[in-house]
């Protein structure tokens, strides 16, 4: 299916071709085909000659229902622009052709209508002249007679034409559904409508629904009046709801994939046809089928910010018009440059970001937006309609990398001088010192800074102890040079000015080794026990050990269960101790580690 919209000035017969060309009447109220006149949104659709179907949505042509022409045309690709042989361009031939192009649409048909009453070719001399500076200018021509039915053969043939000309839709994209029609049917609950533009819809799929931020499931689908279990774009699609009421569902509400969009209510945007400067600041916004206040904040001389009075789900490169909701004329189209803008707090930031501005052309492109934002979350980088540079969660430009690392070094360097004998800085205080919104985005700075992280704490390897502390330091292992296992007692360590942080610092660079707290003994104790212990006979006894080594219990002990839980020895249930052999040489077929007999 491909759907293609009318465009043209009230009473140019668009409704009427429609009716010839399928055989069904696009006005839906009675009202409408009492007084002959379009008022909202028709819809009806016909097999072309090479068996495509072509969906239209007949738009009022009325300048007092621009709103609904514009509901109509947001979502669609191509237009079929209609002027009449006996009138020619009129003013909303204007106003509608300023719509399409501001929305960017390439493809279409001009049809000169009304042939029967006048010679065709002043009208299509017109209506060239005035296509030629926009996207439409090169669209074919064909002359009809709704009336008669002359070239409605040519017309239907010039469709099939256009509708391979389209590029083909995306259909694995994330869905985005305008509503543009809302309504109840008894036994089947809320129906909404709309131009599926991208995207795939399925039977049983859970979309949530914008603005009313409730989740909705696909109880079923309709495209060209046929019940069906997917329908993939480009289409006109009727999907009944599971889960909200009618009153949740409003034109202009979206049926959005979940999670993959995101709801912005502050935009960037390049301005096309009307100067900046001369926009109203209040004017309403167009896309989709939805329409919201907005005001306009002028930054470049194409570019604005726009706060809008409701969230719409946005991406970079959508395209939307402004309208002047008083005169009812349309300013301008747009393209968004960034619905996550920086604030514009400090003073020249306006300036600034203007600048930034005149360098983005509104097509998504993941590492650009990674170089401006710097970090930012690959999920939402993916909402923002661009594809993340690299795997997610967390993306970090690299020059932001090393400008971070250059920054927690010198965080560290002056933790380190406020605090000496810390065990590195604690990661949170890093993480809020560097503005960082999650922990785990440490672990890819440290390794710039030269740190690591551990246990929750930021380390650069061994820092040099404090001059009185390495003093003291060597005083101990002076002393215990001549008795390896007389461990300084705690009044001697109080007065060499030595508590447990400077013990652990003392430690952590290979000084000492700290038994527990307040119990230290050179670094090798370990190893030097070893040879004493093996003078002694097996099983022997924590005594027998504290005399070997020449020490006291409470040196004793604990240096025992060190070596034990090493594996150096092993403790039996009776609370003695014998010593576990080392590896054997080559040619061992033991295995590894055997108890010494």
């Amino acid at each position: 299916m491909h759907v293609i919209a009318t465009a043209g000035h009230v009473d140019h017969g668009k409704s009427t071709l429609i009716r010839q060309l399928t055989g069904m009447e696009p006005d839906r109220w009675a009202e409408e085909r009492r007084r002959g006149l379009t008022i909202d949104l028709g819809f009806a659709w016909t097999r072309l000659p090479d068996g495509c179907t072509a969906a239209f949505v007949d738009v009022p042509g009325h300048e007092r229902f621009v709103p609904n022409m514009l509901a109509g045309v947001g979502p669609v690709p191509a237009v079929l622009f209609v002027v009449a042989a006996d009138e020619g361009w009129m003013p909303q031939s204007s106003e509608h052709l300023d719509a399409l192009d501001g929305l960017g649409v390439r493809h279409g048909l001009l049809a000169i209508t009304r042939c029967d009453l006048a010679d065709p070719r002043s009208a299509t001399e017109q209506a060239r002249d005035r296509l030629r500076d926009t996207g439409l200018a090169d669209i074919p021509a064909v002359h009809v007679s709704g009336r008669t039915g002359a070239g409605i053969g040519e017309l239907r043939h010039e469709l099939d034409e256009l509708i391979h000309r389209l590029p083909e839709p995306d259909r694995d994209a994330d869905v985005r559904l305008w509503v543009d029609r809302a309504f109840t049917i008894h036994g089947a609950g809320t129906i909404a409508t709309g131009t599926l533009a991208a995207g795939t819809l399925r039977h049983g799929d859970q979309l949530h629904l914008h603005p009313a931020d409730a989740e909705a499931a696909v109880r079923g689908l309709q495209a060209l009046g046929s019940t069906q279990r997917q329908v993939g774009a480009l289409a006109r699609v009727a999907v009944n709801l599971r889960g909200v009421d009618l009153d949740q569902v409003r034109r202009g509400s979206a049926l959005l994939t979940p999670k993959r969009w995101l709801s912005t209510d502050v935009l960037d945007a390049r301005i096309f046809r009307t100067p900046v400067a001369d926009l109203p600041r209040e004017l309403m916004l167009h896309i989709g089928a939805a329409a919201v206040s907005a005001r306009v904040r002028p930054l470049g001389h194409d570019t604005a910010r726009l706060a809008l009075r409701a969230p719409l789900p946005l991406r970079i490169g959508d395209r939307a018009l402004l309208r002047d909701p008083g005169s009812q004329r349309i300013c301008g189209g747009l393209i968004v440059l960034d619905v996550r803008p920086p604030q514009l707090t400090r003073r020249g930031a306006a300036r600034a970001r203007a600048v930034e501005l005149a360098t983005i052309d509104g097509r998504p492109d993941g590492a650009a937006e990674l170089r401006r934002r710097r970090l930012i979350r690959a999920d939402e980088l993916r909402a923002m309609g661009a594809t993340p540079p690299g795997p997610g969660p967390w993306l970090l430009d690299e020059a932001h990398r090393t400008d971070l690392g250059d920054r927690l070094a010198e965080l560290l360097a002056q933790h380190h001088r406020s605090n000496p004998l810390d065990d590195g800085m604690p990661a949170e205080a890093a993480r809020r010192a560097l503005g960082l919104p999650d922990p785990a985005l440490l672990s890819e700075i440290a390794p710039v800074a030269g740190a690591s992280l551990r246990a929750g704490r930021l380390r650069r390897g061994p820092a040099p102890l404090p001059a009185n502390v390495h003093h003291a330091v060597e005083q101990i292992r002076r002393a215990l040079a001549d008795h390896p296992f007389q461990a300084p007692t705690a009044e001697e360590l109080a007065a060499l000015g030595l508590g447990d942080k400077e013990l652990a610092a003392a430690e952590r660079i290979g000084a000492l080794l700290r038994l527990a707290p307040g119990l230290v003994l050179l670094p090798d104790a370990e190893q030097a026990a070893l040879p004493r212990l093996a003078t002694l006979p097996e099983p022997f006894t924590p005594s027998q050990a504290r005399r070997a080594l020449d020490t006291s219990r409470r040196v004793a002990v604990p240096l025992l269960e060190l070596l034990a839980r090493h594996g150096r020895t092993q403790r039996l249930p009776d609370g003695t101790h014998r010593l576990v052999s080392q590896p054997l040489a080559s040619g061992n077929t033991e295995g590894n580690w055997t108890p010494r007999r």
